[in-house]
């Protein structure tokens, strides 16, 4: 197969920039730079927690309601670009502002975050769509994977260079204090994230949609009740999101558990950011790799093998006890984290219907957030009632057996079914 076109690189950028957002904002440095800046303000420890994780409900819930019908609404010609540059600019603009704000504005800081990562996801819900516009349903696989490739390389770079400040910082080898480090960590997020965005900014078009009509709100929100009514006629899409609501809940569980988890191996903070990295640099490899597997032995396939390793990373948990244990886990993970993921969205893109993209993957996007929900309540309450936080992991190969086999359901040729009945609409 021949090398990505310039529009399937233009697309891949944005995850090269957009992922560092995901690691240097939400999983590594701002938690810790809110925390240090709640305490310093008097609020309690219990407490802070507690308010990051409010913000954090909150934006999954608003745009977890919202994908869906924005989705609809962008599905009309001209519309998606417009939708995913309104929340790349609130993302981006958010993210630069937190290198702005006084150490001690901790609620400042919680907004800001808010909108900051409602920018992100919500880019995102219209970047992922975005694929069947750069393109062929025969590529799908491969342009997938080498985004998510791409985002783990990417995302790298700026995280070692943010790490390495804040470490210098705190050995104070670089004249700046800790705080400011991070800032500067902010900053650079903001900065990388923009510039990788501006390829696909200026070359990716939609080019499947529905031509405009009058009332494009409440048209939009008729389209959006008929798919509801319709969903029998979506089986393939309807099954397929079934079962990735629950093995992607076990894969986002581990991925977003994984830091609670090594510290209670005894492992410290700046550990932890190393596995952080070098989790990110064998990823990318291993997500092109699942891509080519991919074209030969099908994508579906290959989710299948992803579910797989995770199951017996929840299996290997029940014997970790060093900290040598831990990095294999984690490198296991990583091995499979970008692939399923990657894999996943092509082969949902291949499923739906491409007007009606950005309506689809905004239930996608709805399915993916909501189950964020089951998997940490379960390895919460499985680890308290055995008092062993490795149980607690093991548990979530219940949501891997189950979406394995409602995997197995899902139509192999039944998957255009949805597409046929979408011929009424105007592809351009």
């Amino acid at each position: 197969m021949k090398k990505l076109s310039k529009r399937e690189w233009s697309w891949v950028s944005y995850d090269w920039g957009n992922s560092a957002f995901s690691i240097i904002i939400t999983t590594a440095v701002f938690p810790i730079y809110y925390k240090a800046a709640a305490t310093e303000a008097g609020i309690a420890t219990v407490d802070s927690t507690a308010y990051l994780g409010y913000t954090i409900s909150t934006f999954t819930f608003v745009l977890a309601m919202l994908a869906p019908v924005l989705g609809t609404i962008a599905d009309y010609q001209g519309l998606k670009k417009r939708f995913f540059s309104f929340f790349f600019i609130l993302g981006v603009g958010s993210t630069a502002l937190l290198a702005v704000v006084a150490n001690d504005s901790w609620l400042l800081l919680l907004i800001l975050y808010l909108f900051a990562s409602i920018g992100s996801t919500g880019a995102n819900v219209y970047y992922d769509a975005f694929l069947v516009d750069v393109t062929t349903r025969k590529r799908m696989n491969r342009v997938s994977a080498s985004g998510y490739a791409m985002g783990y390389i990417g995302s790298a770079i700026p995280f070692f260079i943010s790490i390495a400040i804040i470490l210098l910082a705190q050995q104070g080898i670089l004249p700046v204090s800790s705080s400011v480090a991070s800032k500067i960590a902010f900053a650079i997020t903001a900065l990388w994230w923009a510039s990788f965005s501006i390829p696909l900014l200026r070359l990716v078009k939609q080019r499947h949609g529905i031509v405009i009509e009058q009332s494009v709100v409440r048209q939009s929100f008729k389209r959006l009740g008929r798919t509801f009514k319709e969903i029998k006629q979506y089986r393939a899409v309807f099954l397929f999101l079934l079962a990735y609501f629950f093995y992607i809940d076990g894969v986002g569980t581990i991925i977003s558990m994984s830091t609670a988890y090594g510290k209670d191996l005894g492992l410290g903070t700046s550990g932890l950011l190393v596995v952080l990295l070098m989790t990110q640099v064998v990823a990318a490899p291993f997500a092109i790799f699942y891509g080519k597997l991919a074209e030969r032995f099908k994508g579906k396939k290959m989710i299948y093998v992803g579910i797989v390793v995770y199951m017996i990373v929840c299996i290997y948990a029940i014997f970790l006890e060093t900290i040598v244990d831990f990095w294999i886990l984690a490198m296991l993970v990583a091995t499979s984290q970008g692939g399923i993921q990657a894999l996943s969205r092509a082969y949902f893109a291949k499923i739906i219907p491409k007007n009606k993209s950005n309506e689809f993957f905004g239930f996608y996007n709805i399915f993916g957030k909501f189950a964020s929900i089951t998997g940490p309540f379960l390895v919460g309450i499985t680890a308290q009632l055995t008092g062993n936080t490795s149980f607690g992991v093991f548990s979530l190969i219940i949501l891997f057996i189950i979406g394995f086999i409602l995997l197995l359901f899902v139509p192999e040729t039944a998957s255009h079914t949805a597409n046929k009945n979408a011929q009424t609409e105007i592809s351009a």
